[in-house]
């Protein structure tokens, strides 16, 4: 009984932390608050045509730019990511391409993103178009020995840019803030440059690029003018009555597209959420869902097996029931007897689950893709989870021989014996 319960509380709990790894809420004190625009700037025949049966994710850089000049104080930030290459100072250290982003510097208050040295830069650097950094911790320590570099010059490409943040160790799983880019579960941010500064220095999307049409033209400037959809767009409202109006900010601007002769079918948008988004960008894979159905209907099978094996072993004890209630037990007396035995067998099966949970996620971490395996671990809240399951799941399934051995006629045992 302890095996199996142990067994089926393993399977279940093993694939359990890795569904929880990737479907966790990434900033759940906001997450309600945090929305990407989508924008039907193809028409409903070349999305189809292209096999969109949502919205595109991310928005032309037309549009990007469009909704920015029209932000108000609404925080909200344009973004697309970026793969420059740094030149170290240190001689020793040769050039690599490092993994960052392209933001407006709402971004920061966005993402509640924390820092260590240094803040992040002003709006009027954003317009300036200045060319700043804040980078990771991670790439303080590799460049400066983790000092505080405010100040000093750090170069991307061909480009000099200043050091104005360093951030603490950061990094949200899934990657929330990309989610238009396909880019969940990729790998850490090292540096974040204001996105105007970036289009300047013409830094290629390092994410996903979209075109229902061919480019007019080649070359980085073809991009910005082109219906293609590349810039991934998020907007935090607070209210509301700020979804309502920012709704309606998406609508006008629609509208008045249409009536500029840019498109001729009805204006549509979305606001979709960060949970919706991350349902729609099928950030938590079916295989990852359909796995947990499959270890579920074994942990049936398990508690099957169990209510079996408790039935025979609570009807071998019939006689000692019929003694017991001849003696002036009550049905409650015993019931309170035998779960108390199906909880003890529930707590045997959740110790020996968790030992076998604890192999079972060390096996995942070596066969999952590194950047999810390092998020599945045995954590104190998966450990009482397997405990309470073992024993919720066998208190439930020793309900039918519990009942059945309450039910057990004394004079019928008495006689017998």
């Amino acid at each position: 009984m302890v095996m199996s319960v142990a067994f089926g509380v393993a399977a279940s709990m093993t694939t359990y932390a890795v569904f929880r790894a990737v479907s966790g809420d990434p900033i759940p004190w906001k997450s309600r608050q945090l929305f990407f625009p989508q924008l039907d700037v193809w028409g409903p025949a070349s999305r189809a045509a292209h096999g969109y049966t949502t919205l595109p994710s991310d928005l032309t850089y037309t549009d990007a730019m469009a909704l920015m000049r029209r932000r108000g104080d609404i925080p909200q930030t344009a973004i697309y990511p970026i793969e420059p290459t740094v030149y170290a100072q240190d001689p020793t250290q040769k050039p690599r391409a490092i993994a960052g982003q392209a933001v407006f510097v709402d971004f920061f208050k966005i993402v509640d993103a924390p820092f260590r040295y240094g803040s992040a830069w002003s709006a009027q650097d954003d317009q300036d178009r200045t060319p700043l950094a804040v980078i990771s911790d991670d790439l303080n320590q590799r460049l400066f020995g983790g000092t505080n570099s405010i100040g000093r010059d750090l170069r991307l490409n061909d480009l000099t840019f200043r050091i104005v943040g360093v951030l603490k160790s950061w990094r949200p799983q899934p990657k929330f803030y990309n989610l238009a880019n396909n880019q969940a579960f990729e790998e850490e941010d090292d540096v974040f440059v204001p996105f105007n500064a970036a289009i300047d220095a013409q830094m290629d999307s390092n994410g996903d690029f979209y075109c229902n049409d061919d480019l007019p033209a080649t070359g980085f400037a073809a991009t910005l003018v082109s219906s293609c959809v590349w810039v991934g767009y998020m907007v935090q409202l607070s209210s509301p009555a700020q979804i309502s109006a920012y709704g309606q900010r998406l609508d006008g601007y629609m509208s008045e597209q249409r009536q500029a002769g840019r498109f001729n079918w009805p204006a549509n948008y979305a606001l979709p959420d960060l949970q919706a988004m991350m349902q729609q960008m099928h950030v938590v894979p079916a295989e990852t869902k359909m796995s947990v159905v499959v270890a579920a209907s074994l942990l049936i099978v398990c508690m099957v097996n169990a209510i079996g094996l408790l039935l025979a072993k609570f009807l071998r004890r019939s006689g000692e029931i019929g003694v017991r209630r001849a003696l002036g037990a009550t049905r409650g007396a015993i019931v309170l007897q035998f779960g108390a035995e199906a909880a003890a067998v529930g707590v045997a099966g959740g110790v020996l689950g968790l030992l076998l949970t604890g192999l079972g996620v060390t096996w995942m971490q070596h066969v999952l893709d590194p950047r999810i395996a390092e998020l599945v671990r045995v954590d104190a809240l998966l450990m009482l989870e397997t405990l309470l399951l073992a024993v919720v799941a066998t208190v439930i399934a020793g309900m039918y021989p519990i009942l059945r051995a309450a039910g057990v006629r004394p004079a019928m045992q008495l006689k017998i014996d």
